[in-house]
């Protein structure tokens, strides 16, 4: 089975190539696609957050990638699998980052915090709606915090 996935915006970066850490400071646009009306942002200004789900389009290593490896191949940290991990080469190329708004202004929403570079598509704006966020205490390996450490912090 396939899917046909079309950009609903653009992203509209200073960044234009994919690094690991840093990109808290990193501010960019996310402009709507010509084919989708200005009103599809109409309202999204009243939240501090929104979910941005798009395609790490210049991923390098998609299938038939290996489907387990050590995360930024670094040797102190297990083997896992890619669903154990949030690294861009994935099997669909899918990135999902939850963003802070700083502006909705016409056809474009001003975020901060996204990990995506200049000219990624994106296929679709949630809401960050608080009753969807995870419900529980969160767990998960050392190794995630490590590597983790600088990623939304400047290097």
């Amino acid at each position: 089975m396939a899917f046909v996935l079309r950009p609903v915006a653009w992203v509209r970066s200073a960044r234009g190539e994919a690094m690991d850490d840093g990109w808290d400071d990193v501010a960019a646009w996310i402009e709507l696609d010509r084919d989708v009306p200005d009103e599809a942002l109409l309202g999204l200004e009243s939240f501090s957050h929104v979910v941005v789900v798009y395609v790490c389009d210049r991923a390098t290593d998609v299938p038939p990638a290996p489907f387990a490896r050590r995360p930024r191949g670094n040797p102190e940290w297990p083997v896992v699998g890619i669903f154990a991990q949030r690294a861009k080469d994935r099997p669909n190329r899918l990135g999902v980052t939850t963003c802070r708004i700083l502006e909705v202004t016409g056809r474009a929403v001003r975020v901060e915090g996204l990990d995506a570079i200049d000219g990624t598509p994106v296929v679709d704006l949630k809401p960050d709606v608080a009753q969807f966020a995870a419900r529980g205490p969160h767990r998960q390996p050392r190794w995630v915090d490590e590597l983790m450490a600088g990623y939304f912090e400047a290097p």
